[in-house]
């Protein structure tokens, strides 16, 4: 099984998500307005969220996704996560994930934790391209992906189907070439 890869930031330990997370991850995407984006019902108990994990860490060990779980330093539960999903090596791209506790929310935080597996994905993944799908009344993400450096390539209408209707996506995009540290 490949080793799980833990990264820092000045804030932020980003590790492996384990069953014992599945309160915290519980208490947050129980609430409508973190699921409201997002291609998950917002969950009614704990056994959901314990799928979750065992979801992303499967796909992890078959080395199609990467999900770390977001802990602040000074206080070590999950607040959030955040990853690469539709990865495959050999592609070079991968689409970016995330979501964190309302209570963090608008503190800079998914914006620190972005940037670190940007850089990750650019340095030590191996992609060219990172994509991120967002359905266009959701300013916050928007905000967050401009602000690390992806780009606005267009309006993909009806993109998919969810909660009995078409939802349209803007779909963004940072290219290696693109990438600076800050």
């Amino acid at each position: 099984m490949p080793q799980f890869p833990e990264l820092e930031t000045e804030r932020f330990v980003l590790r492996q998500i384990t069953k014992n997370d599945s309160v915290d991850m519980f208490q947050y995407f129980s609430l409508d307005e973190v699921t409201r984006f997002y291609d998950v019902e917002s969950f009614t108990n704990i056994r959901q969220a314990e799928e979750l994990i065992q979801r992303w860490n499967e796909r992890f060990e078959r080395s199609q996704a990467i999900r770390w779980g977001i802990t602040l330093k000074s206080l070590n539960r999950v607040i959030g996560t955040c990853g690469f999903h539709g990865w495959k090596k050999n592609h070079y791209k991968a689409e970016i994930g995330y979501e964190l506790a309302p209570e963090y929310w608008r503190q800079g935080f998914m914006t620190e934790a972005i940037e670190k597996i940007i850089e990750y994905g650019f340095n030590d993944l191996g992609l060219n391209r990172i994509e991120a799908f967002v359905e266009p009344e959701n300013v916050g993400s928007r905000t967050v992906l401009e602000k690390v450096g992806f780009r606005e390539e267009g309006l993909l209408k009806e993109h998919y189907f969810w909660r009995n209707r078409f939802v349209d996506n803007v779909i963004y995009a940072f290219l290696k070439k693109d990438y600076k540290v800050h």
